[in-house]
């Protein structure tokens, strides 16, 4: 009988294995590819010139536009980026507008993309969430001057 226990909890113990490897694969799969998941998203922000949400911060006065991103803290702390008309995209992978060495930030974290005059940031399916003044980012939302955009230890500010 105990040979029989043995060789049931060797079974067990292997199909546990599997199981392990199996998430990992899926949890790496999903961190490489997860740009290119949710760079097929295209609609059109919802409530646009509407009030804002609760938890979401007001609209940015007209006459005031973003011409740069400041990163205020973080590794990159004093980084700027020139804005034009292209989107930013943020994260540890080496194609991104942003490169961030920040163990809390995806391969592809987030995007920063213009639309009529102002600036929107998404969350690409990060791991960690992308954050908004304290808000998390949960759909293309609009970034007014000032306020913090926080991913993992580094925050990022739109100036004028």
């Amino acid at each position: 009988m105990p040979e029989f226990v043995l060789t049931v909890a060797r079974f067990g113990f292997l199909v546990l294995l599997w199981i392990f490897v199996f998430t990992v694969v899926g949890v790496i799969r999903r961190d490489m590819f997860a740009g290119a998941r949710s760079s097929r998203l295209v609609a059109a922000p919802r409530g646009i010139g509407a009030a804002p949400a609760p938890g979401r911060p007001a609209r940015v006065k007209r006459g005031r536009a973003a011409h740069q991103l400041l990163v205020t803290g973080g590794a990159l702390a004093g980084t700027r980026i020139t804005l034009g008309e292209t989107p930013i995209t943020i994260g540890r992978a080496e194609d991104s507008t942003l490169v961030i060495t920040d163990d809390y930030a995806s391969a592809r974290h987030a995007r920063l993309v213009p639309r009529d005059g102002q600036w929107y940031i998404e969350d690409l399916g990060s791991t960690n969430g992308t954050y908004l003044d304290r808000a998390k980012v949960t759909g293309p939302t609009p970034v007014p001057l000032g306020v913090p955009i926080r991913i993992g230890r580094t925050s990022l500010e739109l100036r004028p």
